[in-house]
């Protein structure tokens, strides 16, 4: 029972973070392999209970959508879907011992991509041009990303978007949400199909990642994301030495 109250609360926290700033699974993934959970059954079951919730902060946001010509929607949505099919086959075909190896520097680099997300928008944006085309190839290396672990999947968005020339937060928040639920839609479809998903800590964290995403979609705009993301990066801190300890 205290693990399953440990991944409810870690669910539910991750929703309203995932709603604010994203980085959700900075929580949700370290708790179900603290109780137990191997880690490849662990990133999937993760991916498949925090779903629903990006769903929900999605339909929370729905009235922050706007067009931008200067927004590739349709191709962004297209790549994502075929980003996420590519991280999640590369997931399964990882051996266990191998990805085991892998999560310490996987949270590392998600940890620092969230920390630094801010301060590397601006200057990109000083030193690059970029178009259309390259924001269209670089979602899909973030999507690829995302189905094979997805720490920080919203900064990076936001990070491209920024340099793009996109300024509207809310908006931008709206499509990061979407566009991360589809393709992690895709990866969770193959996680199951592999049976590589936990079913019933999986299902006690996607009631309370609903629950969370969609309380975060609606209270995000009365929230200081700097003081969350703050937090978040802390955590992200904290479980990134917990891993390298735990793998000496």
């Amino acid at each position: 029972m205290t693990s399953y109250l440990l991944l409810v609360c870690a669910a539910f926290v991750a929703g309203l973070i995932n709603s604010v700033a994203g980085g959700g699974s900075f929580l949700t993934f370290p708790a179900l392999v603290f109780t137990g959970v191997p880690s490849i059954v662990a990133n999937a079951s993760s991916t498949v209970a925090l779903l629903p919730g990006t769903l929900a902060s999605s339909w929370g946001y729905r009235e922050d959508f706007r067009a931008d010509p200067r927004f590739p929607f349709r191709s962004l949505l297209a790549v994502s879907l075929a980003g996420g099919i590519v991280g999640a086959l590369l997931l399964l075909l990882t051996p266990q011992r191998t990805f085991d190896a892998l999560i310490p520097w996987l949270m590392l680099a998600a940890t620092l991509l969230f920390a630094l997300g801010p301060r590397l928008s601006p200057a990109l944006r000083r030193r690059v041009k970029i178009g259309a085309f390259s924001v269209v190839a670089l979602q899909f290396l973030i999507a690829i990303y995302g189905g094979y672990f997805g720490g920080a999947i919203g900064i990076l968005m936001l990070a491209v978007w920024t340099v793009l020339g996109l300024t509207d937060v809310h908006a931008m928040n709206a499509n990061r949400t979407l566009l991360a639920s589809v393709l992690n839609a895709v990866a969770a479809a193959l996680f199951i199909i592999a049976r590589k998903v936990w079913w019933p800590q999986t299902l006690a964290m996607l009631v309370a990642g609903v629950i969370g995403g969609y309380a975060g979609a609606r209270c995000a705009k009365r929230v200081n994301p700097r003081y969350v993301r703050m937090v978040i990066i802390a955590i992200g801190a904290g479980i990134t030495t917990a891993f390298f300890l735990r793998g000496r």
